[in-house]
């Protein structure tokens, strides 16, 4: 990080870090600013970390339409293009415009109270990879009735469900048996967490649909947003996702292949 913001600097390019990066990194706290503050001025986010970092930050950028660029310093690195070693000529790339630009939808989620019942709903909740209904610490499964649009899917009784973005479908949503979805494709992934009945299968649904998810009974489950934060969800209560009106735009070296990223992390083998 040091060693970036002095490159960056001698370029003559305004550098802006985040407190906690710079609390942690021992920089100057005057130079810091919160990610809210950063939003409306940078141009640019550079993101040095792994996955979970960057859906982080992505989630919080993302109203202030800056696009971001990943510097891998975790384990798949599925968001972050840029290796760690490559890190200051990956950049100059960047800056020279050897990118390409690409837009990843966010999901939207809401706890609504039921109609009739009065209870203020708290504020709708931004999501990059999924958000997942589970049992959470119960012993026995979770029953709930999903909607899409107007229309009734089925009532699934499971450990839970994944709603994934085409982003988080290589997440949780893969290891659950779900399908990768290509980033271009504006659609939600619904992967049922060991159904009970095992005929319900993942589908996948228009991006432009709006998702109902309402606890059948007394069932309450917990609800959990890219694995970062959760609320209840319980009687009287309805989740409610959709697409956000906010992309990510994550910008990628200019030689990026999305399938040789898949290969590579995925370990599949390659015939060319």
């Amino acid at each position: 990080m040091r060693e970036l913001a002095a490159h960056l600097e001698a370029r003559g390019v305004e550098v802006l870090i985040d407190r906690l990066t710079a609390s942690n990194i021992g920089l100057d706290p005057t130079r810091a600013c919160t990610l809210e503050e950063i939003g409306p001025r940078a141009g640019l986010a550079v993101v040095i970390g792994g996955d979970g970092t960057m859906l982080n930050i992505a989630r919080t950028l993302a109203p202030f339409g800056v696009p971001l660029v990943g510097v891998n310093q975790g384990r798949l690195g599925f968001l972050t293009d840029i290796p760690l070693d490559g890190m200051v000529a990956g950049i100059d790339r960047i800056l020279a415009g050897g990118y390409s630009a690409e837009p990843r939808l966010l999901i939207e989620a809401s706890i609504v109270p039921e109609e009739g019942v009065g209870l203020a709903p708290p504020p709708p909740v931004l999501a990059f990879n999924d958000v997942v209904v589970s049992k959470g610490e119960r012993a026995g499964m979770v029953e709930f009735d999903i909607r899409v649009g107007r229309q009734y899917v089925n009532r699934l009784r499971a450990d839970g469900l994944i709603i994934a973005s085409p982003t988080g479908s290589t997440a949780y949503a893969l290891s659950s048996g779900g399908p990768i979805i290509h980033p271009s494709v504006a659609v939600f992934g619904l992967v049922p967490i060991s159904p009970h009945t095992l005929s319900n299968r993942p589908i996948v649904i228009g991006a432009g649909s709006v998702l109902e998810i309402r606890m059948h009974g007394g069932s309450e489950a917990v609800v959990r947003y890219d694995s970062h934060s959760d609320a209840p969800l319980g009687a009287g209560r309805v989740l409610r996702i959709r697409r956000s009106d906010h992309d990510v735009i994550l910008l990628h070296p200019g030689d990026y292949d999305y399938f040789h990223m898949l290969r590579e992390k995925l370990k599949w083998s390659e015939s060319l």
